[in-house]
């Protein structure tokens, strides 16, 4: 099984979306102090590589704690929309995705997402609702962007996706790895948190896992 990350390093230093709560890893106790090392983490659970369950803009929606494991796992579907600035449905994505994917866009913008955050927050590519459709009617799974947002501000086609329990995964990097290659598989999970959102380890993986299930 070769395994492929997908996630950005999350550190003092990680670029957060304009507004979001700041992000703070910094030592509590020190070996030479006190025997061991160890860290406190403060920060909100949009930052770096995170996914979003509708709870985050749907006051009835639900929290990542409300799904099985299962929902954070799926068949890998990677599309190419480098160099576009609206990513527009196409008729071939018909063939490509089926119900409960992990369908990633490839935009090749997580380069700017350390290079220059206000060009990765600010002008980064989005979806047309047309898009968005299709991802609901086929019942994807989820949704994972090497981008901060699918949409900008009010959030609309943010909205009418969680909605339709397609979950965000949002600032991947590394897409560029699976274009090519053979099949692969998603999975992006949680902390089991009462939550609307969380920090995730999203990889893909390719081959067989060498665990047994019986």
């Amino acid at each position: 099984m070769t395994l492929i990350d997908l996630s950005h390093p999350l550190g003092e230093n990680t670029p957060l979306f304009p507004g979001d709560a700041p992000l703070s890893l910094t030592p509590c106790k020190t070996h030479e102090a006190d025997g061991y090392n160890a860290f406190t983490l403060s920060t909100g659970l949009h930052a770096g590589t995170h996914l979003d369950a509708p709870l985050h803009l749907l006051p009835q929606g639900k929290g990542v704690e409300d799904y099985p494991l299962a929902r954070f796992h799926g068949r890998g579907v990677l599309l190419d929309a480098r160099g576009q600035a609206v990513v527009h449905m196409r008729a071939d994505y018909e063939d490509l995705v089926r119900p409960g994917d992990a369908v990633l866009l490839y935009t090749g913008f997580d380069v700017w997402f350390m290079a220059d955050p206000a060009r990765y927050f600010g002008a980064h590519p989005v979806i047309d609702e047309a898009f968005c459709d299709f991802l609901l009617r086929r019942g994807a799974g989820l949704l994972g962007l090497d981008t901060p947002s699918p949409d900008r501000a009010p959030f609309p086609l943010h909205r009418k996706l969680l909605a339709g329990e397609v979950f965000l995964l949002e600032n991947l990097t590394n897409l560029g790895a699976l274009a090519g290659g053979p099949p692969f598989e998603v999975l992006a999970l949680p902390l089991r948190l009462k939550a609307e959102a969380s920090l995730v380890r999203a990889v893909a993986f390719r081959g067989q896992t060498g665990m047994r299930d019986d």
